[in-house]
C-alpha cells in the first residue's frame, strides 16, 4: 500500500476489454474520482467499451483498437507519446492489457497482487492491491482506491445516456404497449454460458402471464440473431425481439425502464446493476459469488455448487476461489423451474402486495396477481 497520498494531479485506468468488467470498473473509477475530484482521469478500454463508456464525466476515454494487431499498438504509443501520468491503475491482468500497459508513462504502476496478477502482469506493475480472499470482482477493482489510500465505498454508478437514447427507449417499450418490462438477454460471446431455447421460450411464457412485455436483446452474431428467432416461434407471448437492434447506449436506456432482466453470464446482466434493475443471472460454469450481478446475488439461478463440487470432489469453499467448472452442457442443469422460482422472489421483493411496481415510479404499471 502506497499510504495516504495528495490527490494527483493525473491518473490513468486500464482496462480494454468485456462489457461486464467495465461496468464493475466504473464503481471503482467513480469512488476515485470521488475522493479525488480535482484529478484529471484517462481511461483506455476497446473500442466497444468506449462506445459505452462514452460522456463520464471529467473522464478522457481513449480508445484502443485491439482489432488491428500490431498497427494498433504502434498508433497506441503515437498517443502516448508526450504524456506523463502520475499514476497508472491497471486493472486487467491479461497479456494484451500488460502489452499496451508498457506503453503508458507513469512514474507509479499499480496492478493486482501476485495471486491475481495473471499473464505476468507483475512484472509491469511496481505495487500491488492487498489480497482480498473469496471477494467479487468489484471489490477486486475496489482494491485500487485502498492501495491509493483512499476509502473503499458501496459502489457507485453514474454511466451517461444521450438524452436521444433515452426517448428511443421510451417510444420503443411504451408507445404501444403499458404493461412492465423484461428483458431477456440472450447470449454470451463463449456458447456454453448460454441457456437453451427451450428455457428461455417458457420462462418468457412465464413471464408474460405475470402480466410482463417480453422483450429480447442480443448481439449481432449469426448464432444469437437465430437463437431469437427459435425463442419467438417457440413462445406463445408477444415478444418484443430487439436482438442485434440496439446499440450500447440505447440498450443500457432500455435496462434503465426494465422492471427486471434474465441473463447468463454476460455484460447486460451487470449494465442491469448499474441501473438499478433487478437480474436472475443464470449461472453454471463460473461462481456467481464471484462474477454475478453485485446487488442481485439473491436472485441468482445456479447449478455451479454441486456441478463443481461433482468435478473437482470438493465444495467451492474448499477450492480456489472463483475455479471455473468445464462441459459443454453444464447450462441444461439450470431448470426452469429454478429461474420461475428466482423470478417470483423478484416480484415479492420489488412489488407491493397490488402488484404495482415500487422502484419504478415514473411508470406506474400492475402486474396480474399470479394467484
Amino acid at each position: 500500500m502506497l499510504g495516504q497520498l495528495a490527490a494527483p494531479k493525473n491518473l490513468c485506468v486500464l482496462h480494454l476489454s468485456g462489457i461486464g468488467d467495465v461496468c464493475n470498473v466504473v464503481a471503482a473509477v467513480q469512488s476515485i474520482q470521488k475522493q479525488w475530484p480535482h484529478t484529471q482521469i484517462t481511461w483506455v478500454c476497446g473500442k466497444v467499451e468506449a462506445s459505452l463508456l462514452k460522456g463520464l464525466e471529467k473522464i478522457e476515454i481513449i480508445a484502443f483498437d485491439q482489432s488491428a494487431g500490431l498497427s494498433g499498438y504502434s498508433d497506441f504509443r503515437a498517443h502516448m507519446k508526450g504524456q506523463t501520468f502520475e499514476i497508472l491503475l491497471n486493472m486487467q491482468a491479461t497479456v494484451r492489457a500488460n502489452l499496451v500497459s508498457f506503453f503508458i508513462p507513469a512514474k507509479t504502476k499499480i496492478g493486482f497482487d501476485i495471486k491475481r496478477a495473471k499473464a505476468g502482469q507483475w512484472i509491469f506493475t511496481k505495487y500491488k492491491t492487498q489480497p482480498q480472499p473469496n471477494t467479487h470482482l468489484i471489490d477486486d477493482f475496489m482494491g485500487f482506491t485502498q492501495v491509493l489510500g483512499l476509502t473503499v465505498s458501496e459502489p457507485i454508478w453514474n454511466i451517461p445516456v444521450p438524452e436521444s437514447d433515452e426517448q428511443w427507449a421510451h417510444e420503443t417499450l411504451f408507445s404501444t404497449n403499458q404493461k412492465p418490462i423484461a428483458v431477456i438477454s440472450l447470449a454470451s460471446k463463449k456458447s456454453e454460458r448460454n441457456w437453451h431455447v427451450e428455457g428461455y421460450a417458457q420462462t418468457a411464457d412465464y413471464l408474460d402471464q405475470l402480466g410482463f412485455r417480453v422483450v429480447l436483446c442480443g448481439g449481432s452474431t449469426a448464432m444469437v440473431i437465430q437463437l431469437a428467432e427459435y425463442i419467438c416461434r417457440q413462445s406463445e407471448a408477444s415478444i418484443l425481439n430487439l436482438v442485434d437492434k440496439t446499440s450500447l447506449k440505447q440498450l443500457l436506456a432500455m435496462l434503465k425502464l426494465a422492471h427486471i432482466t434474465i441473463a447468463p453470464d454476460t455484460g447486460p446482466a451487470h449494465m442491469s446493476v448499474t441501473v438499478g434493475t433487478p437480474v436472475v443471472g443464470l449461472y453454471a460454469h463460473s461462481n456467481p459469488r464471484k462474477v454475478g450481478p453485485y446487488l442481485y446475488q439473491k436472485y441468482v439461478a445456479s447449478c455451479y455448487d454441486e456441478v463443481i463440487e461433482e468435478q473437482k470432489g470438493k465444495p467451492y469453499s474448499q477450492l480456489p476461489w472463483g475455479v471455473r467448472a468445464k462441459g459443454r452442457d453444464l447450462m441444461d442443469r439450470v431448470t426452469v423451474e429454478q429461474v420461475k422460482s428466482q423470478i417470483n422472489l423478484v416480484v415479492e421483493d420489488f412489488y407491493s402486495i397490488e402488484f404495482s411496481i415500487k422502484d419504478k415510479p415514473e411508470y406506474e404499471h400492475k402486474l396480474k396477481s399470479t394467484s
